[in-house]
């Protein structure tokens, strides 16, 4: 497992909290609707992660960072019944380290990596051009957008973002 992501300050202290309410309302950080990475399915974030731990990640196939998919798999696979979640947004952003085929990424992420987290849709994660779910999470991060491939944005239960790392 990749040590810097095991060691992000309070993650485990994060996904081990429950939620004391159920929430009524769909947290704005949540409240998006987004396409499965090559598919047609299109998830509501609201209905399928709130009440969850989610970090959120802007990832690229083929960039030097492209290994994190083992240590961000073994989480997701450490905390998922706990409710936790990873949601891997691919993005050809940053040096253009994103296969043109949405099937192409797909493929590489689950054959090469194993990569059973949730993938959605390519998407812009870069300042200019962020798509409104990463538009959200840099604003709640005081303008913190990703600069780079594999930025991760933590979501606590009660929807607050709670980190931003690159």
């Amino acid at each position: 497992m990749n040590r810097k992501l095991a060691s992000l300050p309070g993650l485990a202290m994060v996904i081990l909290m429950t939620t004391t309410q159920a929430q009524a309302q769909c947290a704005s950080l949540l409240d998006h609707s987004v396409r499965q990475l090559a598919g047609e399915q299109v998830d509501r974030l609201c209905d399928t992660y709130q009440g969850q731990v989610v970090m959120v990640v802007n990832t690229a196939s083929k960039c030097g960072f492209t290994p994190q998919f083992d240590g961000l798999e073994a989480l997701y696979r450490k905390y998922k019944d706990r409710g936790f979640a990873v949601l891997g947004f691919p993005s050809a952003d940053f040096g253009g380290q994103e296969f043109a085929s949405e099937a192409e990424s797909a493929d590489f992420c689950r054959l090469t990596y194993g990569v059973q987290f949730p993938m959605y849709a390519t998407t812009h994660a870069k300042k200019g051009k962020a798509d409104p779910l990463f538009t959200g999470l840099a604003e709640a991060a005081g303008g913190d957008y990703p600069s780079w491939n594999f930025h991760k944005y933590i979501i606590d239960r009660n929807g607050k973002l709670v980190g931003s790392f690159g």
